[in-house]
């Protein structure tokens, strides 16, 4: 098993309102796709991101599929128009 946790923070933090619905809503659409959960964070200091999300994967092959898959790669569009810093983490259970 392969996570996947990414965290953005975006131009406005309404954002991640309207990402977090957006991401989870690859389930289904890409096939590799285990789980997805995606959420805004409520905390607001100055150290947080506006969203964190967590998707897991059978293996690396997956997360691959899932990076250059056309329903991942319209959500990664919109993104990117409003993005300001990411980070992430890639790990195998």
């Amino acid at each position: 098993m392969v996570k996947h946790i990414v965290c953005h923070k975006y131009t406005s933090k309404e954002e991640a309102g309207k990402i977090a619905p957006m991401l989870m809503g690859l389930v289904g659409k890409v096939p590799s796709l285990r789980s997805m959960q995606a959420g805004a964070d409520f905390i607001g200091s100055s150290r947080s991101f506006h969203l964190a999300l967590v998707a897991e994967f059978d293996n690396r092959e997956g997360l691959e599929e899932y990076q250059t898959h056309p329903e991942h790669v319209k959500v990664k569009t919109y993104i990117h128009t409003v993005l300001e810093e990411s980070v992430s983490v890639d790990f195998e259970l």
